[in-house]
């Protein structure tokens, strides 16, 4: 815990330089990662990431901070507002969680996770979705603490997948 026994959890500011490069910087740690794939950010995306968040109105982060300053980032949950069509309200997804290595185990991301839960009842949210690997035990664990679950609508047809398909742009 590098000697400090606070954490401080606040709404990202895309505007703050501090917290733009928080952002990046911890994104980065979380790609490096095998559970985020192994490679680093790419020049694009350290470039254009924090604008491109900035300018949309459906997105938002909350970082997390060693003590009252700035200065020592620790975590960083990016949210993503959807809409869900069987309730009519939105929805928020939690897109990317990322903890340092050094402060695991410390309860960071149950406390990141508690304010997106407050942003996402200010925005009249229905709920929060995300995805996780199968075998990333750790996060399963923590999102079943704070209240995640498997869903299924009928248990005839089972439960949900996430599933992915790349576009590549047309030009």
């Amino acid at each position: 815990m590098n000697g400090v026994a606070s954490v401080r959890v606040v709404r990202a500011d895309y505007a703050n330089a501090l917290h733009a490069q928080a952002l990046l910087s911890l994104l980065d740690v979380y790609a490096r990662d095998p559970m985020g794939g192994g490679e680093p950010l790419s020049a694009f995306t350290l470039a254009n990431l924090v604008p491109s968040l900035a300018a949309r109105s459906q997105a938002f982060s909350v970082l997390a901070f060693a003590g009252e300053s700035d200065a020592e980032p620790l975590g960083l949950v990016n949210c993503i507002e959807g809409f869900s069509t069987f309730a009519c309200r939105p929805l928020v997804n939690v897109h990317d969680v990322v903890v340092i290595p050094a402060w695991r185990g410390q309860r960071v991301a149950q406390q990141m996770l508690s304010l997106v839960e407050a942003l996402a009842v200010e925005r009249g949210a229905c709920k929060l979705t995300l995805e996780v690997l199968s075998g990333n035990a750790g996060a399963i664990r923590l999102y079943e603490r704070v209240g995640f679950a498997n869903y299924q609508l009928d248990p005839a047809m089972g439960q949900a997948q996430f599933l992915q398909k790349w576009i590549t742009p047309s030009r």
